[in-house]
């Protein structure tokens, strides 16, 4: 199934069948009207809603479906957000960039940070500080929302925890990034102003053909399916999901160690190769001293999409401000 969120006078949970948005309520009048509220039925909720899904289908169910409606983010509120460090040569190339070795640590245990919750974007325009655009990127990655509370949970039986898959654009403000990870602690400011997600959550049993065998020594499901990023129309990254070292389910083991996850929760992947700017105007310079770095600009519109996923543009926007935090350092 693809679950989405959308919005008309007010945000509603709604059913993606064949290209068309079906109001939940009207699917199915003993579910809710928000897709957190749906995670917490658990399996009760999606055998009924796909029960409703199947009429639908086969036409046994006719309704009229939504039309002049906004996408939000499938989980515009997510009970938190974080994200994942999990493709080896996002690391590697970019460390390489900058002269350093690959961190033997990569290869032991997944990491992850913390991003804002609140500061969650769907598809449409992403307002942004005039220091965010100071080097401002993009980040292709993927992520898992949560389907049911956990902990201590296991990576041979994470997956079972995983409500859907949706795209992430981890959007960064560089400047702002590699200005405080000097002191050692971070992301913070760097990145709490905008994660993007969407344009709907794809449950599981929608990528079983994609599945491909987990590289050795690592558990978890792994799925075929390639990411690519556009800028303005132009194509400027491409991976594929397969290429994640640490899987979701292992990312999901060191996130509920002594600790609850709850339904809701969202999980991103970390960058694919070639994923941001970052790394790809690392690599233009070290092969071309010439090389000229590019960044996300005011008006530049960002098209990140996953097979099986779906599309998920945005439009950079600058708020009509000059207040900046990066000139209130002191001297």
């Amino acid at each position: 199934m693809k679950l989405v969120t959308y919005k008309t006078e007010k945000e509603h949970f709604g059913l993606m069948v064949n290209g068309e948005i079906y109001a939940v309520t009207m699917v199915d009048s003993r579910l809710p009207d928000d897709l957190l509220s749906f995670l917490e039925l658990g399996e009760e909720g999606l055998s009924m809603l796909r029960a409703a899904e199947k009429k639908l289908m086969e036409g046994t169910l006719v309704l009229e479906p939504v039309v002049g409606c906004q996408l939000l983010a499938p989980v515009p509120r997510p009970t938190s957000c974080r994200d994942g460090y999990a493709f080896r040569q996002h690391v590697a190339t970019a460390r390489r960039n900058r002269g350093l070795e690959m961190i033997p640590e990569f290869d032991q245990y997944p990491i992850f940070y913390f991003t804002n919750h609140h500061a969650i974007f769907g598809p449409g325009e992403v307002m942004l500080m005039p220091d965010h655009f100071r080097q401002l990127d993009f980040e292709l990655e993927a992520a898992v929302v949560i389907g049911k509370p956990g902990r201590n949970i296991r990576a041979a039986e994470a997956d079972q925890y995983i409500a859907g898959y949706t795209i992430m654009n981890d959007l960064s403000a560089r400047t702002l990034q590699m200005e405080e990870m000097l002191l050692n602690l971070g992301p913070a400011k760097g990145k709490d102003f905008a994660t993007v997600i969407g344009p709907w959550l794809v449950t599981p049993d929608e990528l079983e053909t994609k599945k491909v065998a987990t590289k050795p020594l690592h558990t978890g499901t792994q799925f075929d399916l390639v990411m690519t990023c556009t800028v303005n129309g132009k194509e400027v990254s491409r991976g594929n999901l397969k290429e994640m070292d640490w899987t979701f389910a292992e990312i999901i083991e060191r996130c509920s160690y002594g600790v609850d996850l709850y339904p809701g929760d969202v999980i991103g992947s970390g960058t694919v190769g070639t994923g941001c700017f970052l790394e790809l105007n690392g690599t233009g310079k070290l092969n071309h001293p010439n090389y000229q770095p590019q960044w996300l600009q005011p008006g530049d519109v960002v098209t990140l999409e996953i097979d099986g996923l779906g599309s998920l543009t945005n439009t950079m926007v600058a708020e009509k401000t000059d207040w900046s935090i990066l000139n209130l350092k002191k001297k």
